[in-house]
């Protein structure tokens, strides 16, 4: 018996047309539908003017071990399996990963039904270089850890977006600020897609006090990457040079260390040592 496949589905942030056209034809042929949330993805399935045919079984955080066995037991019995969660795409800072690791392990096969994302949707209209970025979940809700989570920024060139519940938003700007300073460029999305969507940009004390007010709905937060540092002038690093030099290492080698460290090319650093020499 050929074994049944995984369907990860994205579905809309708020706007229910935003629904592929694909995600309705899973709704209406899958056997098993896991929800992150069996009432909204039944209240989706009623505004898409689809009944689902199969099984709908919960799925979220609290339950997914616990649902990961009767789920990969119908993929290998051929059954087709539709994963949905609230908003968005499955497994990204939602449910959804355990079960494709595990279907991954057993070459149980996997595929997506592309869609809306609340992570590229964030990027577009943030007005921040998008060409390249990293996601980092949610931060941690503790100041402390929170506090950390963004001193791993602090150097980070990329475009960093972040999701924040609303409640904690304000302290997790005033964090940022107090570690990577007030003038960092950053942007908050609120509601996306829906009614009430509200794009805030600005600097990082200018959205901390913004936010300071009381936030509320779904919260995506975008943050602009640190300014590239300047290049390195090799003669700068002469003198780390001649330490390693001093020590017994070989000229070629202490470049070689030197250069790598401060990202700059050996035979600029070497011709500067030389030329120090002189």
């Amino acid at each position: 018996m050929d074994s049944g496949t995984l369907l990860l589905a994205a579905t809309p942030l708020g706007d229910a047309r935003d629904a592929s056209a694909r995600l309705v034809e899973a709704l209406g042929s899958a056997e098993v539908v896991a929800a992150e949330d069996t009432r909204r993805v039944r209240n989706l399935a009623s505004a898409l003017g689809v009944a689902p045919a199969g099984k709908v079984v919960s799925y979220y955080e609290a339950v997914e071990s616990a649902r990961a066995p009767m789920l990969l037991d119908a993929l290998r019995e051929g059954r087709t399996v539709l994963l949905v969660t609230d908003a968005g795409m499955p497994s990204v800072s939602d449910p959804g990963y355990r079960l494709v690791s595990a279907c991954v392990a057993e070459g149980l096969p996997v595929t997506c039904l592309p869609g809306p994302s609340a992570v590229t949707t964030a990027l577009a209209v943030s007005g921040l270089p998008s060409d390249r970025f990293c996601f980092e979940g949610f931060p941690p809700r503790k100041t402390g850890d929170r506090r950390k989570f963004f001193g791993r920024l602090v150097a980070e060139e990329r475009t960093s977006v972040f999701f924040e519940a609303p409640h904690r938003l304000a302290d997790t700007l005033a964090d940022a600020v107090s570690v990577l300073g007030e003038a960092r460029p950053a942007a908050v999305c609120r509601e996306l897609t829906k009614t009430y969507e509200e794009i805030k940009r600005g600097t990082l004390a200018e959205l901390a006090e913004w936010a300071a007010e009381g936030v509320r709905g779904e919260i995506t937060v975008v943050l602009g990457g640190a300014e590239q540092a300047a290049p390195t002038d090799p003669a700068e690093l002469v003198e780390q040079v001649e330490e390693r030099a001093a020590d017994g290492v070989r000229l070629k080698d202490a470049v070689a260390e030197v250069a790598e460290l401060a990202g700059v090319r050996k035979k600029d650093l070497y011709d500067a040592v030389l030329a120090s020499r002189k």
